[in-house]
């Protein structure tokens, strides 16, 4: 931990309890976060956990350093529309292949919409397909993950309506349902889980479903009871996540992230499959889940009229009649806490927007230096269990260079509208400014100088290394 940081802090959802961040290993600290899938273009709810884990890992590489923390977020490429739609497409390529190209529009949409939300890139980004089947390098694989279940009595095969499934047995595992808090007793049949005859208890799920002949699918073969059983078919949606997170970070690693709504099932499959393949105590030591969002006061749905992607927020004029700037929808986010239910509306991204508009005023401001010590404050909030809207309370006392050091933090940019003088005219403008200086106008020199910032355009003052006057450099603000 760099030295005279404060104590991280992170609530746990698997204990129910905010607890003392101590990692396995502070030289490589491991953060595994669920990731999209890549059937459509990415929405609003979509881009919460992306914000709230970038800024946990910006938080993470500040106290243990950038080079000693790897952040996975896989994308979920299997999945069975795009399966059928790569089969449809692209019947004569490998299913891989099919895959790669179905998704490809997608997958590259949702890393421009999370570039231009602020986020950084995490240290790797699986993809689901690469994951089936056993690799050449030897990671963990899905399969292999699979065989192990069963071999260690947590999986067996049945015959369901729609074929052969390997499943896993619920019953095999004496605490399962501890993250959602659920034991099996209390999961008897209902809205979320289905009566099958096929299986030994109705919260048993699917680790490997057979295909049709029309269906696409990987050929595997698991060795059920001392028999080779060749299944053409694909993986449950859970088993993914297992397989990836322990071929990136191992059996067992500090902090798994993602939504509220995956604490059941998927998350608390995802413990069950890891820890009993692994033989393992857990799966990950922090388990943290933010809350749900709704739009306008709804929830969001297509049915309802108020679905919106990134995409669209920030390239067309769908939400609120405009477009919005990612700077904006980040800060959004951010004013209110990550565990908490948030309302996403056109309000609250005006009262985002002048937040940023202030500050990117009183970024030019005071002392310009990066003054850790000015802070403190705002960055012990985000070290308590990331409480960003403690944080930016805090910056709205600050300027300069320290109300840049607490933004980048947060990843958070001044707004940049759209520049509408060139650079021509720019230098004239500077050039008047420098008279007013020379007047000792320093009201109007200011004037200017907040004006050309609302435009997006920062001045920078200095002097002239060889005749020590004064000069003005500018910079489109980003």
């Amino acid at each position: 931990m760099a030295q005279g940081s404060p104590e991280l802090t992170l609530y746990n959802t698997l204990t129910r309890s905010k607890e003392a961040f101590a990692p396995i290993d502070p030289e490589n600290v491991r953060m595994y976060v669920c990731g999209p899938t890549v059937y459509d273009f990415a929405h609003i709810g979509n881009a919460r956990p992306v914000i709230v884990f970038d800024v946990l890992y910006r938080l993470l590489r500040h106290v243990y350093g950038a080079d000693h923390v790897t952040y996975v977020r896989n994308i979920t490429d299997v999945d069975d529309k795009i399966n059928a739609r790569a089969l449809r497409d692209y019947p004569g390529l490998p299913l891989n292949e099919a895959i790669r190209k179905v998704t490809e529009k997608t997958a590259n949409q949702f890393h421009e919409d999370v570039a231009a939300l602020g986020c950084l890139q995490p240290t790797v980004e699986p993809r689901a397909t690469e994951f089936v089947l056993a690799r050449k390098d030897g990671k963990p694989d899905m399969v292999s993950m699979i065989q192990s279940l069963i071999d260690r009595g947590h999986a067996y095969e049945a015959k369901g309506e729609s074929g052969r499934e390997i499943l896993f047995d619920t019953t095999s595992m004496t605490d399962y349902g501890q993250l959602s808090k659920r034991n099996l007793d209390e999961q008897q049949a209902g809205a979320r889980i289905a009566v099958e005859a096929h299986k030994k208890h109705p919260a048993d799920f699917v680790l490997w479903k057979e295909s049709s002949a029309d269906e696409p699918g990987w050929e595997a073969s698991f060795r059920v009871e001392g028999a080779e059983v060749a299944i053409r078919g694909r993986p449950g949606w859970h088993i993914e996540c297992s397989a990836m997170s322990a071929a990136y970070l191992g059996e067992v690693f500090d902090i798994h992230g993602g939504g509220l709504d995956l604490i059941f099932p998927h998350h608390e499959n995802e413990i069950a499959q890891s820890r009993c393949a692994h033989g393992s105590r857990v799966m990950a030591n922090v388990w943290m889940h933010n809350g749900f969002l709704q739009v306008e006061g709804r929830k969001m749905s297509k049915s309802e009229g108020n679905f919106v992607t990134i995409h669209e927020l920030l390239h067309t004029e769908k939400f609120g009649g405009r477009k919005w700037p990612g700077e904006v929808l980040r800060l959004a986010m951010l004013m209110t806490h990550y565990r908490e239910p948030i309302d996403f509306s056109v309000k609250r991204l005006e009262e985002a927007e002048a937040v940023l508009t202030k500050f990117a005023r009183r970024l030019g401001e005071g002392d310009q230096s990066e003054n850790a010590e000015v802070v403190a404050d705002a960055f012990s909030c985000l070290t308590d269990d990331l409480n960003t809207p403690d944080a930016i309370r805090h910056m709205h006392g600050m300027s300069g260079g320290a109300l840049r050091l607490a933004m980048d933090a947060m990843g958070l940019r001044p707004v940049v509208h759209d520049v509408s003088v060139g650079a021509d005219t720019i230098a004239e403008i500077v050039s008047n400014r420098l008279a007013l200086i020379r007047e000792k106008n320093w009201a109007e020199a200011d004037k200017i100088r907040d004006e050309l910032l609302g435009q997006g355009i920062q001045l920078k003052d200095g002097k002239d290394p060889e005749t020590g006057e004064r000069v003005t450099t500018w910079e489109v603000v980003r």
